[in-house]
């Protein structure tokens, strides 16, 4: 065994009878003093598979019983340099097992699974010279607008309304797990989407029974929980799929309890965004245009928040995939420096409906060497960015404040002094705010980031702490370009900017704090 790997034992046995999902194999692993119970799963050909996680080094011994048995020991082996374990939450970030700081820098291929191999093989080069860590992708075939092909296998055995969902169809699973395995390789998690609404009774999957659902989930966990790099996203678009919200309540609590390696569980919006205050969510997965309400979020719930669909960069006839490559770049910007995050997607018009944002391939737009570009800056940071509230985050806070407390805050500071007029906005509130938000950001006292977005300012101030200096960085954020505009700075400063959109400023501490 080796730390933060898969430990996999394959047993020779009788094929079952009756349901290949609910086998009579349970295995027990004690580590470090620490049980471990974990249930086998028909591989088919006879043979059974019993897979462990082990989080640490040290003895491990096992024991295997029901349809098959075994038992041993074995000693787990430390990590090797480049293995850093499952991705878990820290506050509101990400962070390997060993801590090793994570920042999600995510795209989407919806139906990767689905396609033949010659494309998948393309999509596997292009992601491997991509900037991108996480994927998402999903398990169920996609018949939606520009996805129409037939997929070579299902995750059952049968046809189109007549699943054996008790009998899973082994080259599907095998090509799951190949492409987990390939992209864990390649330092990228997979986002794995459980369900989905974009069936439209081509194939049935939208329409099985909770017991067949259960099954699938069961068959799912036996197989793949082990993985460290997986992450369980619930569905795309939960808010309009046939279920619901009491049917999703059972799902996200199958998934937790049944979860013997407690993965990342989130669940995504098409509308209405699902409650990730709930015990068992650990993260946001969002999709929504109003990036400046991530912050917030943020604050009030204590957990990240990742917004996994923004638009795509493309130039369809939808309004969901028509962005150009510098909006998708801000709004990657506006995510990042709001403490949150951002997931690529792209849908360029193609004469064989080949689009990245579903099937893979190649990437053609111009966001990508740009979100690298910020992903590199993400990473030289000393810490993770949580935002500074601007003025109009404020405002907001107060607007409900008692008439003492606006007067206070009036008095401490003028721009607060409209905040009586601001709350007489009522409804409008939330679109001045949209419209006014600034992005800040700072590492505690470290770095301070701030993104001027589409405002061309000439001049701006920028207020640091008096008790330590600063080395200033203009950052051209489309032009990908890195200037040194002062060392030494400190307290109020005031810059000169080139009046011109996508802009920012860093400011990097220089001298340790007094």
């Amino acid at each position: 065994m080796r730390q933060y790997e898969v430990f996999e034992l394959i047993l020779k046995g009788a094929e079952p009878d009756g349901s290949w999902i609910h086998v009579d194999v349970d295995a027990e692993f004690r580590l470090n003093g620490t049980v471990t119970r974990v249930r086998g799963f028909y591989m088919g050909g006879g043979e059974y598979g019993i897979r462990f996680y082990p989080d640490t080094p040290g003895k491990c011994s096992y024991i295997v019983k029901g349809a098959v048995w075994a038992e041993g020991e074995e000693e787990v082996l430390p990590a090797f340099a480049d293995s850093h374990g499952r991705v878990q939450t820290r506050g509101t970030h990400f962070a390997f097992e060993d801590k090793t700081p994570y920042l999600p820098f995510g795209t989407t291929v919806y139906a990767m699974l689905h396609q033949d191999q010659e494309l998948m093989e393309q999509t596997f080069r292009t992601l491997e010279e991509s900037p991108f860590n996480k994927l998402r992708l999903c398990v169920f075939p996609i018949d939606f607008l520009y996805n129409k092909n037939e997929p070579e296998d299902y995750p059952f055995e049968g046809s189109a309304g007549r699943w054996n969902v008790q009998h899973p169809c082994m080259s599907f699973w095998s090509r799951l797990e190949e492409t987990v395995r390939r992209l864990a390789r390649m330092q990228i998690q997979t986002d794995l989407i459980l369900f989905h609404p974009y069936d439209h009774g081509r194939w049935g999957f939208d329409e099985m029974t909770e017991e067949q659902n259960q099954s699938y989930l069961e068959y799912l966990l036996r197989r793949l929980s082990a993985f460290p790099s997986l992450w369980w996203s619930m569905a795309n678009e939960y808010d309009v799929c046939r279920k619901k919200v009491e049917e999703w309540y059972q799902v996200e609590a199958f998934m937790a309890q049944g979860d013997p390696f407690h993965h990342l569980l989130s669940c995504h919006n098409c509308y209405k965004f699902w409650d990730m205050e709930r015990r068992c969510i650990t993260h946001a997965s969002l999709q929504t245009k109003l990036i400046y309400c991530v912050g917030e979020l943020k604050r009030r719930t204590g957990k990240p928040v990742i917004v996994d669909e923004c638009c795509y960069e493309g130039n369809v006839p939808e309004t969901w995939g028509c962005i150009s490559g510098q909006e998708l770049t801000r709004r990657f910007w506006r995510a990042a420096v709001s403490g949150a995050y951002c997931t690529h997607g792209e849908a360029f018009l193609d004469p064989q409906n080949i689009m990245w944002w579903t099937r893979g391939g190649i990437l053609k737009g111009e966001s990508v060497p740009r979100i690298a570009f910020l992903k590199k800056l993400m990473e030289e940071l000393p810490g993770p960015l949580e935002p500074i509230p601007c003025y109009v985050e404020r405002l907001k806070k107060l607007a409900g404040a008692s008439p003492e407390e606006q007067a206070k805050a009036a008095e401490a500071d003028p721009g607060m002094r409209m905040v009586r007029s601001f709350a007489g906005l009522g409804d409008e509130m939330e679109l001045y705010a949209s419209r006014e938000a600034e992005w800040k950001g700072r590492c505690g006292d470290e770095a301070f980031l701030v993104f001027y977005d589409m405002r061309c300012y000439g001049e701006d101030v920028l207020e640091l702490p008096e008790n330590r200096t600063y080395t200033l960085e203009l950052i051209d954020v489309w032009n990908m370009t890195r200037i040194r505009l002062a060392d030494g700075a400190t307290g109020s400063v005031r810059l000169r900017l080139p009046g011109k959109e996508n802009m920012a400023v860093l400011a990097l501490a220089c001298t340790p704090s007094t």
